[in-house]
C-alpha cells in the first residue's frame, strides 16, 4: 500500500487507532486532511492547512508523518503544546499502529537546568535572598534524581521566579565543550537524544533562534529530516521576526553585571576591582534605562536618531556611556581569561553588546523596522516586517523536502493571504477544512446594539455592569477578552466591586498569577464557586474549556492592530507604498484573525454551547463589519437582548439538569 492507503485504512473505524484512542470518532475533514499531509510527504512541496477547531487535526498529521517512515521535526508555538505532543499523542500513536519509532522533546536553554550555573547560583545577587536559597536548595536536591534537567517536571516551581536565570544557561552565557560540567549536560543530552530520534519535538522559538545564529540544534538536526511540520502556525511570523532581526535588552546587561561579579568574587577575587567594574557597567545601563523610562510602556516608535520623545543627544551620550563600558568590562576581562573558561566567555558578551549599541548609534537598516520595547526592561529591536525572504530562501528552496503548516486560524480569505504572504508561501497548496460542530445549534451570537460607540468613555464601564449581569446569571463560566490591559484592569475591579462575596462568584484577572494557574482554578471554579475570567493577549489563544466551565465569551472591541505599535505602522507604510490600503490589506485581516481566535475558544466539543457577545456596535453599523462577521463561525444570530436573556436561560437550565442528574 502507498502513504495515502495506508492512511485510510489507519482512519478507517475498526482500525486499531480507532479502538485506542479513547475519543476518537470518524471524521471527514480529519481524513481529508491526513490525505493532504500524505500527499506532500510522498510528493515534496509545501501545504497550508487551516483546519477549525474540532477536526483532530493533531491526529491529521501525526498518522501520515509516522506511517511514512521518515524523519520528522515537529514545532509548535507553545511549550504546553509541545508537552502534549511528545508526552500524550506520540506515545498512544505509535503504540496504536504498532511502529518501532522513536520520539524526542528538545526545549530551549532556558527550559534545562545547567550545572555549572547552579554551582555558582550561591555567589550570585539572588544568593543572599532567603527565599531564593530555599529554591536553590529544592534544585539542588531535584538535580541529583532528574535524568532530562527539564525544569518543567520540578513540581510547583513558578515559571516567573527571579532564581531561574541564575541556574540556566543561555546562548550568550553558556561555557560549551569548555564547561566543567559539559558531559553531564542537560541541554547536550537533550540534543544528542534528538539526533537519533525518528520524531523530533521542538517549538517555534528554538527554531527561529537556532536558525538566526546557526547554532549546533536544530541547524544541525535539519539537514538530516525529510518532513517539517508547523502546528499552530498562526504565530510562525511573529515567532520569527522576533529572532531574525537584532536586539539587545537592558535586562541582558544586567544579567552579564550579575554574571560578571559573581565569577570574579569566586574565581579571581583580589585580582581586579570587580564592584567596581560591575558598578560601573550597571550604572551606565541604568541610565539607559532612566532615559528610555520618561517614555510611555509598550513599543516605543524609532524611526530618526533616537526613539520618539527622547533628546537625539541624551540618546547618543546615553549608549556612547553604555558602549565604554561594555569596552572596559571587556579590558579587565581580558587580564584573568586564563584563569577559568567563564571569563572568556564574559569578555565575549561585553564585546558582542559594545557591537550590538554601536549597530543601534548608527541609521537603521533599509526594509526593516526599529523600536525600543519599554516594560521592565527596555529592549532595543530592529526587525525584518516579516519571514518571507527567510522563508522562500532558507527554508523552502531545500529540495526534495516536505513541509506543513497548520492551525486553526490562518486568514479569513480563500487563500488564507494573511497567513501564506508574510510567510512567503503563495505558492504553497493551501485547504481550508470547516470544523465538524453544529453552530447554529450549540452557539449564538449576540452585539448589543445600545451600547456606547467603542471610544466613547463610558464604553468599558457599561460593558463591565453587563458582564456583572450576565454571570450572576450562569453563576459564573465567563470569560472576557479586552483588546488592552488598560480595559482588563478597569473591567476586573469593576467586576471585583460588584461581584462581592455574597454572588458567590469570584472575579479573575490576568496578572494574579501563571496563565496555567488562571486556567486551573477557572476550570474547576475557585473553592466550589462559579469564575469570571477577564484577560487579554495571550488569552485570546491556546485556551480549551471544554463542558459547562465556559459558556459565555465577551469581547469587548474588535481586536484591530495599535495604530501606534511601529510594527503594524511599518507594515502599513510598506502597504500603501505599493498604492493599495493598508485598512483593507493589514488591519482588517489582522482583526478578523484575531475575532476568529476569540470565538475559538467558546466551542470546543461536539456537547458544548454557549454564546459569544461582542460589545461593539461597529459590527453592525460598519461596511467592514460583513467581513469580520464572516470570519466567526456560523452561529446563531441573536438579534435583541430579550432572545440573548432566552438563551442564556436556556444555558442555565441545561447545566442545573446536567448537574442534578
Amino acid at each position: 500500500m502507498n502513504l495515502q492507503q495506508q492512511v485510510r485504512a489507519a482512519f478507517d473505524p475498526a482500525s486499531a487507532l480507532a479502538r485506542a484512542a479513547q475519543h476518537f470518532r470518524p471524521r471527514q475533514g480529519q481524513l481529508d486532511m491526513a490525505l493532504a499531509v500524505a500527499a506532500v510527504i510522498e510528493e515534496g512541496g509545501a501545504l497550508v492547512v487551516e483546519a477549525s477547531t474540532g477536526v483532530g487535526k493533531t491526529f491529521s498529521y501525526l498518522v501520515p508523518a509516522l506511517l511514512s517512515g521518515e524523519r520528522v521535526l515537529l514545532s509548535t508555538a507553545t511549550k504546553t503544546l509541545q508537552d502534549q505532543l511528545y508526552g500524550r499523542d506520540l506515545p498512544l500513536l505509535i503504540d496504536a499502529l504498532g511502529l518501532p519509532a522513536s520520539s524526542a522533546l528538545l526545549k530551549g536553554r532556558a527550559s534545562y537546568l545547567c550545572l555549572h550555573r547552579l554551582q555558582q547560583a550561591r555567589y550570585m545577587d539572588g544568593g543572599s535572598d532567603r527565599a531564593a536559597l530555599k529554591l536553590i536548595a529544592r534544585i539542588e536536591t531535584w538535580a541529583q534524581a532528574t535524568n532530562s534537567g527539564d525544569l518543567a517536571e520540578l513540581p510547583g516551581l513558578d515559571e516567573r521566579s527571579a532564581v531561574l536565570p541564575l541556574v540556566t544557561s543561555t546562548r550568550e552565557n553558556c561555557l560549551g565543550s569548555a564547561c566543567p560540567s559539559f558531559k553531564a549536560c542537560h541541554v547536550v543530552h537533550a540534543r544528542k537524544q534528538a539526533m537519533d530520534a525518528d520524531v523530533v519535538v521542538v517549538n517555534h522559538h528554538l527554531f527561529f533562534a537556532d536558525m538566526a545564529v546557526r547554532e549546533s540544534g536544530i541547524a544541525e538536526l535539519l539537514p538530516t529530516v525529510r518532513v517539517v511540520i508547523f502546528d499552530e502556525a498562526h504565530q510562525l511570523n511573529e515567532t520569527g521576526v522576533q529572532f531574525l532581526g537584532k536586539n539587545l535588552g537592558t535586562a541582558q546587561v544586567l544579567d552579564l553585571v550579575r554574571d560578571l561579579l559573581a565569577a570574579g568574587l569566586q574565581l579571581a577575587r583580589g585580582l581586579v576591582d570587580w564592584h567596581g567594574l560591575a558598578s560601573g557597567l550597571e550604572h551606565a545601563t541604568r541610565e539607559l534605562r532612566l532615559l528610555i523610562g520618561k517614555a510611555p510602556s509598550g513599543r516605543l516608535a524609532w524611526q530618526t536618531a533616537a526613539p520618539q520623545g527622547l533628546d537625539e543627544q541624551q540618546w547618543a551620550a546615553a549608549l556612547a556611556d553604555l558602549q565604554q563600558a561594555c569596552q572596559a568590562a571587556a579590558e579587565q576581562l581580558d587580564t584573568v581569561s586564563e584563569l577559568a573558561p567563564d571569563f572568556v566567555r564574559l569578555r565575549e558578551r561585553a564585546l558582542l553588546y559594545r557591537t550590538q549599541l554601536a549597530h543601534f548609534a548608527g541609521a537603521g537598516e533599509p526594509e526593516r523596522v526599529r523600536w525600543v520595547e519599554v516594560g521592565q526592561q527596555a529592549r532595543l529591536v530592529e526587525s525584518p516586517l516579516d519571514i518571507a525572504q527567510e522563508v522562500g530562501t532558507r527554508l523552502l528552496g531545500q529540495e526534495g523536502r516536505s513541509w506543513v503548516f497548520t492551525s486553526a486560524t490562518l486568514g479569513d480569505d480563500e487563500q488564507l493571504s494573511w497567513f501564506t504572504e508574510p510567510c512567503g508561501l503563495q505558492q504553497a497548496r493551501v485547504l481550508r477544512i470547516g470544523s465538524p460542530f453544529d453552530y447554529a445549534r450549540q452557539a449564538a451570537l449576540y452585539v448589543p446594539a445600545d451600547l456606547p460607540e467603542p471610544a466613547d468613555a463610558r464604553h468599558t464601564d457599561e460593558v463591565a455592569a453587563r458582564v456583572a449581569q450576565w454571570a450572576l446569571k450562569l453563576g459564573g463560566r465567563t470569560l472576557v477578552l479586552t483588546t488592552s490591559i488598560k480595559a482588563l484592569r478597569r473591567i476586573a475591579q469593576l467586576l471585583q466591586d460588584s461581584l462581592g462575596p455574597e454572588s458567590g462568584l469570584d472575579v479573575l484577572a490576568q496578572g494574579q498569577g501563571t496563565k496555567r494557574e488562571l486556567m486551573e482554578r477557572f476550570r474547576l471554579g475557585d473553592r466550589g464557586r462559579g469564575c469570571v475570567l477577564v484577560a487579554s493577549a495571550s488569552f485570546w489563544e491556546g485556551i480549551d474549556v471544554a463542558g459547562d466551565a465556559l459558556q459565555l465569551v465577551v469581547i469587548d472591541k474588535l481586536p484591530f492592530p495599535s495604530p501606534g505599535d511601529p510594527l503594524a505602522q511599518a507594515r502599513a507604510r510598506q502597504i500603501e507604498a505599493r498604492g493599495e490600503s493598508a485598512f483593507a490589506q493589514y488591519f482588517l485581516p489582522e482583526a478578523a484573525v484575531s475575532l476568529k481566535q476569540g470565538a475559538g475558544r467558546l466551542i470546543r466539543r461536539e456537547s458544548d454551547r454557549g454564546a459569544l457577545v461582542v460589545c461593539d456596535t461597529r459590527l453592525l453599523g460598519k461596511g467592514y463589519g460583513r467581513r469580520l462577521l464572516q470570519a466567526l463561525p456560523p452561529m446563531h444570530r441573536l438579534q435583541s437582548h430579550e432572545q440573548f436573556e432566552q438563551w442564556l436561560d436556556g444555558l442555565t437550565t441545561a447545566a442545573t439538569t446536567a448537574s442534578s442528574g
